[in-house]
């Protein structure tokens, strides 16, 4: 049955793949993007693909915004995938840029979903919400800890909405990407040396070696963006999504380690 899907963050990596397979499906898409300028975007490659969906302006920053998109469309499903890295040594990384981080990891993205949740419930409606989270909700990546602490968030408050609205019939999902080519890694990368300087900063540039050559064996981002239009759609899904195996195993592994490390 055709369902109606909006997705945050659609202008790029997994939510416009998942975006397009969606719309392939024959399923009702709200694309949104941050800006105009990638909001015109979306709409003309899905003109020369001969897809059709909706694409829209959603900064999850902007409550305007919000509500604009809350009180304008009737969902089914919501895919809160809008995210941001700034990486670096949280000893030293800047708060302003670990706030941006929160304002739209957690903050928006929980805007976003109250603003549903409260439709969904005055109308009766059963529906799903999947938060792209990370691998990094789950471990604390080294050199990317701030932005892990916000996917953290995230989980705690993906496993409290599944608790607390069970009774409603809305059904909350989480999917957490391991290491994939979308450019996001690569922005992340990017952003530390936007404030970074070896000569100021106590943490030694030799950390970072490494970071470029490791970023050459990223993931086809295709098979994440399977995952999250699978869990999507399927009523009886996990609530947590780990993607490839292999990262769900590593994961677990760190897990079950955290238990015996000093400090």
């Amino acid at each position: 049955m055709s369902k109606t899907v909006l997705i945050t963050g659609a202008a790029s990596g997994f939510g416009k793949i998942a975006a397009f397979d969606l719309a392939r499906k024959g399923h009702k898409v709200i694309a949104t993007a941050q800006v105009y300028p990638q909001m015109s975007d979306l709409i003309r490659e899905a003109q020369e693909t001969g897809i059709e969906l909706i694409a829209d302006k959603l900064d999850v920053t902007n409550s305007r915004d919000i509500q604009y998109v809350v009180d304008k469309y009737d969902i089914d499903i919501l895919i809160s995938n809008a995210g941001i890295m700034e990486g670096g040594p949280i000893a030293e990384q800047p708060l302003e840029f670990i706030r941006s981080m929160f304002d739209v990891n957690v903050f928006g993205g929980l805007e976003l979903a109250q603003g549903f949740i409260k439709k969904w419930v005055g109308q009766k409606k059963a529906a799903k919400i999947v938060f792209t989270t990370s691998m990094g909700g789950l471990w604390t990546v080294p050199y990317v800890a701030a932005y892990c602490s916000s996917k953290h968030a995230m989980e705690a408050i993906a496993e409290g909405l599944k608790t607390e609205l069970a009774d409603f019939n809305i059904k909350i999902a989480t999917c957490n990407p391991g290491v994939f080519g979308t450019g996001f890694n690569d922005r992340g990368v990017d952003s530390i040396f936007r404030w970074y300087n070896p000569e100021k900063n106590f943490t030694p540039s030799s950390v970072f070696d490494g970071t470029a050559e490791s970023l050459k064996h990223q993931l086809d981002p295709q098979s994440m963006a399977d995952c999250i239009v699978n869990v999507a759609l399927d009523d009886n899904s996990n609530f947590r999504n780990v993607h490839p195996k292999e990262t769900e195993d590593f994961v677990k592994q760190l897990q079950t380690e955290a238990w015996t490390s000093k400090s």
